[in-house]
């Protein structure tokens, strides 16, 4: 048994019963299914509705993923858990838990289990609080799918050479937070596609599931980069239902003409809350350095996109990079934010500390296997 819910009425079915499900088939329905019942994709993952959508386009046809199993209300996903994300839809597979500190500025200062740390920003002091994300694979088969709601996320690092200014990325490696992780299970043998799958030998979670713990490949990989992979803190405010997360990255230090360049990215994610068609048109920064300097940059869009926010496709995900002749900085601006009806406002990004390891004399690593 199923039922068919629109979308914008998925957040409320999540929250309010432990029986059902949710599985995104489209970006303007949802299925709501029973716990435990058998999930089904369509294997170009562009999805039509069935019965309750006419014309169905040819060539799209059903094909079995996997179990739906509850989500974690306490605890942590093992490595090998399999994912479908609860926003972006695709199909993932966890490697491994980040330990964050989230600073929500939504929250108050006496939020529980707070931490002592503090980011201060028009007088308001900020708590940061523990908060769980995971280092993930996507599925390859799932990224063109996801390009119109996020960029093909990957992580990038810098190149070996310590004269080079060279980035290099490994698509389909993202983080994802706690809440957004809806766990399946699979009998396939293979149930994702990613190079890194088979390279780092990921051990697939057992049902029931047993010691997950990473295979010992895939444990020298993440000792080995945790310089670049390390995911530390986590910013989050919202303006007129428009909440903005930001999680920034230090990626290493370069020599260049008798000084130190610093590099960071930063990847940032908008979420429509609310029921009103919005677009994103301009971006506003304000970038502070250590050294003293202040920089303001402007400009149309983000990484090329003016993307629309609405109940159908309600967030969009991208990342971008940021370097700095001095060791550490801060970060804050504005997105200009338009309504269908041509007005604008302006939504605040959350200030967020650049910082480097200064004890760190020798240049990264970079990536290896």
């Amino acid at each position: 048994m199923f039922f068919l819910l629109p979308c914008n009425m998925r957040k409320q079915f999540i929250k309010c019963t432990d029986n059902y499900a949710v599985m995104f088939l489209s970006a303007e329905y949802v299925w709501l299914l029973p716990r435990f019942c058998l999930v089904v994709a369509f294997s170009s993952f562009s999805f039509p509705l069935g019965p309750f959508r006419r014309n169905r386009p040819d060539g799209k046809v059903l094909e079995t993923v996997g179990v739906l199993e509850a989500p974690k209300q306490q605890g942590k996903y093992e490595t090998g858990q399999l994912f479908l994300h609860g926003v972006f839809g695709y199909r993932g597979i966890v490697l491994f838990p980040w330990q964050a500190r989230l600073y929500d500025r939504d929250v108050g200062p006496t939020t529980p289990d707070s931490k002592t740390e503090s980011l201060g920003h028009e007088s308001k002091e900020v708590k940061g609080k523990t908060h769980t994300y995971y280092q993930v694979l996507i599925d390859i088969r799932d990224c063109p799918h996801i390009s119109q709601r996020s960029q093909t996320e990957a992580v990038t690092f810098l190149a070996n050479h310590d004269d080079s200014r060279a980035l290099y990325a490994i698509p389909g490696l993202d983080y994802v937070s706690h809440e957004d992780i809806l766990p399946y299970s699979s009998t396939e043998q293979v149930p994702i596609q990613h190079e890194l799958f088979e390279l780092l030998k990921v051990q697939l979670l057992p049902t029931p599931p047993v010691m997950g713990l990473p295979r010992d490949t895939l444990q020298a990989w993440q000792k080995k980069n945790h310089p670049w992979l390390e995911l530390s803190d986590v910013h989050r405010e919202t303006t007129e239902n428009i909440r903005v997360t930001v999680i920034p990255f230090y990626m290493g230090m370069r020599e260049a003409q008798n000084s130190y360049v610093y590099w960071w990215r930063y990847s940032i994610r908008l979420e429509n809350l609310g029921s009103d068609v919005v677009q994103l048109r301009e971006r506003h920064w304000r970038i502070f350095s250590l050294s003293g300097t202040l920089e303001t940059v402007r400009g149309r869009g983000v990484v090329g996109r003016e993307p629309v926010l609405s109940k159908e496709q309600p967030a969009f995900q991208y990342s971008s990079h940021v370097s700095l002749q001095a060791p550490s900085g801060h970060m804050w601006g504005t997105f200009r934010i338009e309504r269908t009806d041509g007005s604008h406002f302006d939504v605040r990004i959350p200030p967020f500390s650049l910082e480097s390891n200064k004890d760190d004399k020798s240049p990264p690593a970079g990536y290896t296997l």
